[in-house]
């Protein structure tokens, strides 16, 4: 019996011994199998790791930017035109019935600029007709209202009302938010170029004017207008280049008035300014258009570029009756930047032909800047007549006009 026993705890012995391997056998394959993975996995993330910051990733294409330009031509105000926009009342004035027609073209640019020919020296000072303008500063804020962005203040009505009003006028577009150019209260502000950043694209404006009609500049205040010299022209020029502009665009106020055709100084200013580096010259003074034309131009690195430039806008509003002094364009700028390589281009010219309509009947609100070709065609379908039949004959006459003088529209793609 004991020997059997014995037998029986040897057998049970030799089990849990086995069994006891096993265990041990399994545990053992078991930390490994989690050492590896551990492992594996940590390899793993270090390979993936290592892919991720292998990688080069292609940076994203920058997108092309398109910009657009409206420009108007000089911005007068003769006695007739604040007449016709008082009101007794309020005793205030309302200029904003006169773009009504065409208020959409330069509400829809992405900058808009004009040449305000006149001052505003404040109504203490007394409104004031040609020879010496000064205007009520309510056009300032109807300007504004219109689209303009900025507006060239150097032309030979710039010292009407002497120095103070010169930097009155200056205050009065600072105030309703007009930027301003040509003309300046310090030799600081003259020592700086307007550069406006249009959706990306940044311009630089600048602007001269042949003289101030015989006005006197205070010696003390040189710096309040820049005239054109040459010296004084390439000093702002490298200025404007240090702030890198993608375009430089100078407003001028030369030429012959009444004259349809540019005079030789013109052309020589164009060449001059070309050469150093401006891309858009904005002709005003003479009072009527003259043509536009786009110039290719050669540059000292011996690259081309091509520029732009009209020799005269003409009126914009006005209370002036002599011949072509009544017809002008709205007209339209097209630029892009390129995405890839920064380089601004100019893509096309086109031009709205308009006209200073004066109505001959009522006591205020007579005057109207058209859109010629939507007029005509209004009175054509019978939509609207209100011209009379009279001012329709004008406005062809006037159309044709226009289009003799600047020609088509440009395309600087072909």
């Amino acid at each position: 019996m004991k020997k059997k026993l014995k037998i029986v705890n040897k057998c049970r012995f030799i089990i849990a011994f086995f069994v006891s391997i096993a265990i041990l056998v399994l545990l053992g394959f078991g930390a490994y199998k989690i050492l590896f993975n551990r492992t594996s996995n940590e390899n793993t993330t270090i390979s993936d790791s290592n892919t991720t910051n292998n990688t080069v990733e292609t940076p994203a294409k920058k997108e092309d930017i398109h910009i657009s330009m409206s420009v108007i031509g000089d911005i007068m105000c003769h006695n007739s035109q604040y007449t016709d926009a008082y009101l007794a009342s309020s005793d205030t004035y309302d200029f904003s019935y006169v773009f009504d027609n065409i208020k959409d073209y330069i509400g829809k640019a992405d900058v808009a600029i004009g040449n305000l020919e006149t001052t505003f020296a404040g109504k203490k000072r007394g409104y004031s007709n040609y020879p010496r303008f000064n205007s009520p500063e309510q056009l300032a804020t109807d300007l504004k209202e219109l689209g303009i962005d900025v507006l060239s203040t150097a032309n030979n009505h710039s010292m009407d009302t002497g120095y103070s009003g010169l930097v009155s006028t200056l205050n009065f577009l600072d105030e309703v938010g007009i930027s301003h150019t040509g003309t300046y209260s310090s030799i600081e502000d003259q020592n700086k170029v307007l550069v406006k950043d249009i959706n990306g694209i940044k311009i630089a404006f600048l602007a001269f004017t042949y003289g101030t009609n015989g006005i006197p500049v205070p010696k003390d205040n040189s710096y309040c207008i820049n005239l054109i010299d040459e010296d004084l022209i390439l000093k702002q020029l490298d200025v404007a280049k240090k702030q890198n502009p993608d375009l430089i665009c100078v407003n001028m106020h030369w030429g012959n008035e009444y004259q349809l055709k540019q005079n030789d100084t013109q052309k020589n200013l164009a060449d001059l300014l070309f050469k150093n580096g401006v891309d858009v010259i904005l002709g005003s003074h003479p009072h009527v258009l003259q043509p536009m034309e786009k110039r290719t131009v050669t540059l000292e690195d011996g690259t081309t570029k091509d520029c732009f430039v009209i020799y005269s806008l003409g009126n914009f509003i006005s209370g002036q009756t002599k011949d072509n002094t009544k017809n002008s364009v709205i007209l339209n700028i097209n630029f892009t930047k390129n995405g890839e390589t920064d380089k601004t281009t100019i893509d096309s010219v086109s031009y709205v032909p308009i006209y200073m309509y004066k109505a001959s009947s009522g006591n205020t609100k007579k005057f109207r800047v058209l859109d010629i070709e939507k007029s005509i065609a209004d009175y054509d379908s019978g939509v609207d007549k209100s011209i009379g039949a009279t001012t329709y004959s004008t406005l062809k006459k006037e159309l044709t006009k226009i289009k003799n003088t600047m020609g088509e529209n440009i395309d600087f793609k072909n």
